[in-house]
């Protein structure tokens, strides 16, 4: 599996990213990039793309795959594409609090650690629909990242519940425009795949 694996607190500088949007409480030392060379518009979409790709730790492959999907859904497509993204699986465990950042989620799906509607589900790109229950699997509740949940700050979205003697949470709507918890402008990325 490709990932990022450079430094992640300058790439989220670059970017524009506030660490604490990756789950991350670390305090970069250093001024953010305040635009020391202007971008042009080809480069403020591309800019926009890659913030996305990087907060949810998606691929190109995978991104261009959320955004043809999001162009053929109703609604707005940029909209579509951010919504797609909040109910990538890895992200739904990171906002019920299950895992401190999406990368950690990620590691902890694909090694078996949770159930969707009480089947085993381990792809973190798998798509959690409105209504799904997500629950740790039985033999990885006494492992040690979840022995002490009730213990965690968590920091949970407003469109999902947890219940964290139960280890467990449920989708309870689908993620809206203003549940996105950092700045993205969208209708740059709709309009980079539209050239």
């Amino acid at each position: 599996m490709a990932k990022y694996k450079g430094p992640v607190l300058k790439r989220a500088r670059a970017l524009g990213v506030a660490p604490q949007v990756l789950g991350i409480n670390k305090k970069s030392n250093k001024n953010p990039n305040t635009g020391r060379n202007k971008l042009s518009e080809y480069g403020l979409q591309v800019k926009e793309k890659q913030k996305a790709k990087f907060v949810y730790g998606v691929l190109e492959k995978q991104f261009r795959k959320l955004y043809a999907k999001a162009e053929k859904m109703q609604g707005i497509t940029g909209e579509n594409l951010l919504q797609l993204l909040e109910l990538r699986f890895d992200n739904v465990v990171y906002r019920m609090g299950f895992a401190k950042t999406r990368s950690e989620a990620k590691q902890l799906i694909a090694h078996g650690h949770f159930l969707i509607n009480g089947k085993k589900v381990d792809i973190p790109s798998y798509t959690v629909s409105q209504g799904d229950v997500i629950s740790v699997r039985e033999k990885s509740r006494n492992n040690g990242i979840f022995k002490y949940a009730e213990d965690k700050v968590w920091n949970q979205a407003q469109w999902v519940s947890v219940d964290i003697e139960k280890l467990e949470g449920k989708v309870n709507s689908i993620p809206t425009r203003e549940d996105i918890d950092f700045e993205i402008n969208e209708q740059l990325i709709v309009e980079l795949y539209s050239r």
